[in-house]
């Protein structure tokens, strides 16, 4: 026992053959091919997770185009309304069946349509520019759905509104461009043809023969209808045909019917204050938009009330009839008042009348810009008109 231990020595270890000398020997090697990936739980997290991620970026792409589609659908109608302003007008005639006053499109050709309910049976039409400007116009026909075509006299150097390309996406808003009873232009939302707005709940009157402008300011509709509650909208196809540059399926309206006595608008009239609003102005202002008012609805015996005694001798109800059987009084502006020193005043003022163009004076015009300086004296605390003189010579409501 050379080294001190007890066992007894191990034999030698046994070298396969072929395995060449000790300090040759390797580790095992592993079979042909990369490396396997490690084997565990965490596996499934990482898939679960990326698949996550993309249901997440899927997700957001898909919501995003919807907001951008919704979006694009939306309307502004401050945008639109600056857009299609110039070619919204008001439309007044006096009429033998028509209410007289009603809102107006300009299109292609100068030409304007409105709705028929407006000018049916005219004898007088004018068209108001939003700017105030007046041109007169005819009546080239009516459609059986209630669509008016008119050709104003001279021309109007505004941008016309084009027909939409095609039927707007249903659920595109859309909205109706008119004027209020002031004579306002605005603009009312009215939703989409799939998700409509009552039209009822935006219209007035004077809205009727208002256009429907889809989001980039092109017609897409018209108002027509009888009376507010029975207000609907004659859809673009249709317009199509009316606003050809040889209309389709329109007749010409008659008016012979009523040569002798029409009417126009009935609501009242406020004429415009073009000085201080003092006490004795603002008694004026209510004198005269009593008279301009009661002869628009020829109250011709109620308007005895407003004349002095004299005047009332001179003037009296069938004289009155017989002067004003077609006209129709608009837009007065009072530009002076002044005390007369006796409790009366001296008032000038100007205004529109629309009239049948064989009315007697009429020398074949259907509009004249009137401008007279009145006295007014008080009677009983009350101002009444005792004498007026006229300030200018009469001319054609569309003289610039």
């Amino acid at each position: 026992m050379e080294d001190g231990r007890n066992a007894l020595p191990r034999p030698p270890r046994r070298i396969p053959a072929g395995a060449g000398t000790l300090t040759q020997l390797e580790a095992p090697r592993r079979p042909n091919g990369g490396t396997p990936p490690p084997r565990g739980p965490w596996i499934f997290g990482r898939i679960l997770a990326g698949f996550l991620v993309l249901l997440v970026i899927v997700g957001a792409g898909a919501g995003a185009g919807w907001f951008v589609r919704a979006r694009s659908l939306k309307i502004d109608t401050d945008q639109v309304l600056q857009s299609v302003k110039p070619a919204v007008v008001r439309v007044l005639a006096t009429t033998c069946a028509g209410s007289g006053e009603g809102t107006g499109v300009l299109i292609d050709g100068g030409r304007i349509l409105t709705a028929t309910s407006v000018v049916e049976q005219p004898l007088g039409i004018v068209v108001v520019l939003p700017d105030g400007r007046i041109r007169r116009a005819n009546l080239l026909g009516t459609s059986t759905d209630g669509v008016a075509v008119l050709q104003p006299i001279g021309e109007i150097d505004a941008t016309p509104l084009q027909l939409a390309a095609a039927n707007p996406d249903p659920k595109s808003e859309r909205a109706l461009a008119g004027y209020t009873a002031a004579g306002k232009q605005v603009i009312n939302p009215i939703g989409s043809t799939a998700e409509p707005t009552s039209l009822s709940a935006v219209m007035n009157a004077e809205k009727i023969g208002s256009p429907i402008v889809d989001r980039s300011g092109r017609l897409d509709g018209l108002v027509v209808g009888d009376t507010v509650q029975t207000s609907t909208i004659v859809g673009l196809d249709t317009l199509r045909g009316y606003a050809a540059l040889t209309p389709i399926g329109l007749t010409v309206d008659n008016a012979d019917s009523c040569t002798v006595q029409s009417k126009g608008p009935q609501r009242g009239i406020v004429p415009e204050l073009q000085v201080a609003r003092t006490q004795l102005a603002s008694e004026v202002q209510k004198l005269f938009g009593d008279y301009l008012t009661l002869e628009n609805k020829r109250d011709f015996p109620a308007l005895q009330a407003l004349y002095s005694k004299q005047l009332a001798k001179k003037y009296t109800v069938t004289k009155d009839q017989t002067s004003h059987q077609t006209t129709y009084f608009f837009a007065p502006k009072i530009s002076e008042v002044s005390s007369d020193g006796e409790g009366g005043a001296y008032a000038r003022m100007a205004f529109n009348a629309l009239f049948s163009p064989t009315a007697s004076g009429a020398d074949g015009r259907n509009c004249n810009h009137l401008d007279y300086r009145y006295h007014l004296i008080r009677d009983g605390g009350k101002l009444l008109i005792d004498t007026a003189v006229t300030m200018s010579p009469s001319v054609a409501c569309d003289s610039e």
